[in-house]
């Protein structure tokens, strides 16, 4: 199959054309789904009340059911519909229909939270403040899908689930909940959230209206043409930048908490003083510390501070706590004295373990030195394996080591150069009870 053949192929894999409705039947269905009365209507007042009882009570559950019954997207598709094919009159039928319900959701979720007794900001209720670049892409694609799903003959069961991902509900929610509780930075954040969730979706409707050639439904100079495209482009600069930036502030922020997590693992026990307590502020690049031990000196401190930078390459603020300390008590206080003495040797303890275990890891791999070592002088030796061994005996009271020894050959070796090897061994082991096996 040469390649013009495969990308043909491929293109008939991707081909939307054969899927496509009929143009008037996908116009009638944008159309209805724009419009906010009777059951559209309805729909949305469920769905603000059951978003808001979601996000107060920190239910997830309850907030997927409520963005899969709103009906929210359907005058955003309207929206975009009606850009690409510039039908100016759908245009502002869909705009009034989806300000109406924004300032309808708004307005339900402010006098819910308003008169609900709990007023805690949960985690559902926080993460619809965060606004990135990702945020972007959710709705850019999930619009995409969306539309497509609305052009194609078998729509399936994309729109619920690009009702989900995009979450338009839950942001106004938010919004309404900051005004209702006079925290205008949640307001603020949850409806750029969905101000970005609006232009994507609807600027996905606009690009896959035009790949697949939707017909042009009025009469429309060029210019009017360029005036569109022209605001398309400022509105999307209005969005991206703003998120691009708080995206990379996201991104700083993680670095910061895994830098911090790593640091924190470094000094944990520094100088016989033990952290018992440790706080992150990615926002204010800030690290508290809390020791308890001795009371630390400036120079412990500084030297604290100091490795902090080979953590973080632009800098973090270390700020330090004293806990309990062992200087505030008499120091004739033998229970004091005893507790400082068996943290130290139980430090002491921790640390020889540590050094054995590291003693024990390298034993498993001393074969391998030796062949480096012993390959130079003997290339006949092609492998080798190194084990100790305790050899018990009824006549001793404690076992013999053993070290044993098993080397590869590619080649036989002479009797008199095993004894050279052999003697060799014990200088290098630094053991005279030594078994060596050899096999061709």
């Amino acid at each position: 199959m040469n390649v013009t053949n495969l990308i043909r192929k491929l293109l008939y894999y991707f081909n939307l054309e054969s899927e496509i409705d009929d143009f008037d039947k996908i116009h009638e269905t944008i159309v209805k789904d724009s419009v906010f009365k009777g059951t559209n209507l309805w729909i949305l007042m469920f769905a603000i009340v059951v978003a808001s009882v979601g996000l107060n009570m920190n239910s997830t559950a309850v907030i997927i059911g409520a963005m899969l019954i709103s009906p929210l997207m359907g005058p955003i598709n309207g929206m975009g519909y009606s850009i690409a094919t510039y039908d100016f009159q759908l245009f502002r039928k869909a705009l009034k229909n989806y300000s109406f319900a924004v300032f309808s959701s708004l307005a339900a979720s402010t006098a819910y939270f308003a008169l609900s007794p709990i007023s805690t900001a949960h985690s559902e209720l926080l993460a619809r403040t965060s606004r990135t670049i990702y945020d972007v892409l959710i709705a850019l694609f999930g619009g995409l899908a969306g539309i497509v799903a609305i052009s194609s003959k078998q729509k399936g069961n994309v729109i619920p689930g690009v009702a989900i991902a995009t979450a338009l509900m839950p942001p106004l929610c938010t919004a309404g909940y900051g005004l209702a509780t006079a925290q205008f930075d949640f307001f603020f954040g949850a409806i750029y959230l969905f101000t970005i969730n609006t232009v994507f979706i609807a600027l996905a409707s606009v690009a896959v209206s035009q790949i697949l050639k939707f017909p042009i439904r009025t009469l429309v100079e060029e210019k009017q043409k360029h005036i569109v495209n022209r605001w398309i482009s400022v509105v999307i600069a209005l969005v991206v930048i703003p998120s691009i930036y708080f995206g990379y502030n996201l991104v700083q922020k993680e670095k910061f908490n895994e830098n911090a997590t790593k640091y924190i693992r470094n000094i944990g026990v520094f100088e016989g003083n033990f952290l018992l307590k440790h706080e992150v502020n990615p926002n204010k690049k800030t690290i508290s510390l809390t020791y308890g031990g001795a009371t630390m000196s400036e120079a412990q401190k500084n030297r604290i501070t100091e490795i902090a930078a080979d953590f973080f390459t632009n800098g973090a603020i270390i700020r330090f706590e004293q806990g309990l300390s062992f200087d505030a008590f008499d120091n004739k206080n033998s229970e004091v004295e005893n507790l400082k003495a068996e943290l130290s040797r139980m430090n002491l303890l921790l640390q020889e373990k540590e050094k054995k275990i590291d003693s024990i890891t390298e034993r498993k791999y001393f074969g391998r030195q030796i062949l480096s070592e012993i390959k130079n002088l003997y290339p006949q030796i092609s492998t080798c394996s190194f084990s100790e061994s305790l050899i018990f005996n009824d006549s001793l009271q404690t076992p013999e080591n053993k070290g044993i020894v098993m080397f590869g050959l590619n080649e036989k070796i002479s009797e008199q150069e095993k004894q050279k090897i052999e003697q060799w061994l014990k200088t290098r082991l630094q053991n005279n009870n030594i078994q060596i096996y050899y096999s061709e």
